[in-house]
């Protein structure tokens, strides 16, 4: 989710405002400057997890996933998986590092990865856990990850390395609610115009609010038009019902 967060905060303050304006009794928990107790991160419904790792891709994907959950050691696989796919429930480190949720503990991102993504992507996460578990401050694990990406300790993204964000329970940065349900395409560093992300009339976004890295990775986005439930998407901001 290293990228998971990044691509999504493109839209963040416009998604706040939105959520906050739509839900005006339910107000975002401030982000503690540091990291909160572990057990606000944690989920204590193990199954509740898996189900929601599980809603990040349609059934027909994450049904034969393999699924890890977080524990108080860090991540451990709940259901061993026969298709590739890796499904997971990431945290709010996993954010950009200049995101102000970094240390949201509200934050959830359900994703699932495909064989490619969790060789390779799904390492920062792992790395990030392991740090925020240790108790390694923000700083300290921004370091980290720009020395392990400058001395080329960290895995670039395989060919084909792709992600599913289909969930209903996201909640991605401090604005309550969802953001859209999206596939993430994980490429070596790259610039918009490779993909003809972010021009009038693509389907492709390419998150620009954020500083990339450290991690040697772009995100490329892709909004899809229905959640992993099979129900209606939401209509992109701006967008117009006929």
């Amino acid at each position: 989710m290293t990228g998971t967060y990044r691509d999504l905060a493109s839209v963040g303050a416009a998604a706040t405002a939105l959520a906050l304006a739509a839900a005006p009794a339910f107000a975002a928990p401030l982000t503690p400057a540091a990291m909160a107790p572990l057990a606000q991160y944690l989920i204590a419904d193990r199954n509740a997890e898996i189900a929601m790792a599980r809603s990040a891709a349609p059934p027909s994907v994450s049904g034969d996933a393999t699924v890890l959950v977080l524990g108080p050691k860090g991540y451990e696989t709940a259901v061993k998986g026969k298709n590739g796919f890796t499904c997971i429930v990431e945290r709010s480190w996993t954010s950009p590092f200049d995101a102000a949720w970094f240390w949201n503990p509200a934050i959830r991102a359900p994703i699932c990865y495909n064989a490619p993504a969790a060789r390779s992507v799904l390492t920062y996460t792992f790395k990030r856990t392991e740090w925020a578990l240790a108790g390694w401050s923000h700083d300290k694990m921004e370091g980290a990850m720009k020395a392990a990406a400058a001395g080329k300790a960290l895995a670039t993204p395989e060919p084909g390395a792709m992600s599913y964000m289909l969930s209903r329970q996201q909640r991605l940065t401090d604005a309550p609610g969802p953001w859209r349900p999206h596939m993430m395409f994980h490429v070596p560093l790259a610039q918009a115009a490779a993909w003809g992300a972010n021009l009038p009339g693509s389907p492709i976004l390419l998150d620009t609010d954020h500083a990339p890295g450290p991690e040697p990775e772009s995100v490329f986005m892709m909004p899809a038009s229905m959640w992993s439930d099979g129900t209606p998407a939401p209509p992109p901001a701006g967008a117009h019902h006929h």
